[in-house]
Order: C-alpha cells, then structure tokens, then sequence
C-alpha cells in the first residue's frame, strides 16, 4: 500500500496513530520466506510518514504477554531451549495503551521516544522466572542461532534502554498473572 492508497483508505481520518516495534534495525525475512512484521517495518512505518497526512508513531519494546507466552509453550519441553545472548526489555500493554491514548488526544507529533520496559532482561532470566512462578523445573540450555536477525538481537538491536520509561516489571507482571509464591523475584541483567 502506498502514500496515495494509505490516505485514500483513510478517508475521514485525521490522523494516523501507528504503533510499532521498537529497535534500529528490520529483521530480514530470509531466502524464500515471506517477510514477517518485523521485516515490514520500515516499508510500513515510511507508508505512514510519505502518506501526506500528519501523524504519530510510537515504538514498543516487547510486551510481557509476548514473553510469556513464548515461555509458557518453551515450558512445555523437558529442556527448554533459549537463544543464546538474546535479551529483552518487555513493557507492559497497558502503559503502552496509556501513551498511545495520551498521544491520540495530542497533536500529531512524528516518530515520538519508544517506550521500553523498565529493565533489560536476559533470555534465560525470563524464562527462567516464569518456570519459578509456574512451580516447574527444567534445564535451560543456551541455543546459538545464527544469521544477520540473530546476531541483531544479540547486539541488543529490539531494545531501548535510553527509553526504560515503563514502570511494571517482569517480576509483577508474573505475579499477577501466574501463581508466584510471595517473595520469590525473578533476576534481571542489563
């Protein structure tokens, strides 16, 4: 869809508020594969800004319920396997939610800060905690993934650790939505 189609379908919009993933790089799609959301980022975030209409974009890190439940399928193996020196930054939806109504009630403002949870957190660390607060017990054995997308993550490239503006952490995340014994504390690492 280009600027022209992208304004046409928005008849009668002002405005586009476009979420987005946050991160400085677009994951490829590799050979023979169709590109996925990541991949469409940039094509899809330039549609928006070349659409001639004024607009506002906001980048996320992960949400937690993304963790989650990648975690909670990866729980469900004997080993689990982790990509190795892969880390995260997840962000609560509903702070996320709360900035993009706060934005939709200003005025348009561009490519706005990302918004990233409060830590960075390891790979194992997440899942890790979540295995804790689901009372189970399985080895975490680190997986090396190779390619230009891994490598990406490897280099921190899906974080934002200057926009750490989130306040809800993996730890109260898992103890609201999973049975989490009292004084148990999932471990985070920049």
């Amino acid at each position: 869809m280009g600027p022209s189609q992208l304004a046409g379908v928005a008849g009668g919009v002002e405005r586009p508020l476009t979420p987005a993933l946050a991160g400085r790089v677009v994951f490829p799609a590799g050979r023979g594969h169709r590109p996925n959301a990541a991949g469409c980022r940039v094509p899809a975030e330039r549609v928006v800004a070349d659409s001639g209409l004024p607009w506002t974009m906001l980048r996320a890190t992960q949400f937690h319920d993304l963790v989650l439940m990648v975690a909670r399928q990866l729980a469900k193996l004997p080993v689990v396997p982790v990509p190795a020196g892969f880390r995260f930054q997840p962000v609560d939806a509903d702070e996320v939610a709360a900035r993009l109504v706060e934005l939709t009630l200003g005025p348009p403002a561009g490519l706005v800060a990302d918004l990233g949870g409060p830590r960075v957190y390891r790979g194992a660390d997440l899942v890790g905690g979540y295995l804790r607060a689901s009372h189970r017990h399985r080895p975490i054995v680190p997986v090396w993934l190779p390619g230009k997308a891994a490598r990406a993550v490897r280099a921190g490239a899906n974080l934002s650790p200057e926009q750490a503006v989130g306040h809800r952490s993996w730890e109260d995340f898992l103890a609201e939505r999973v049975s989490l014994p009292s004084g148990s504390r999932s471990r985070s690492t920049a």
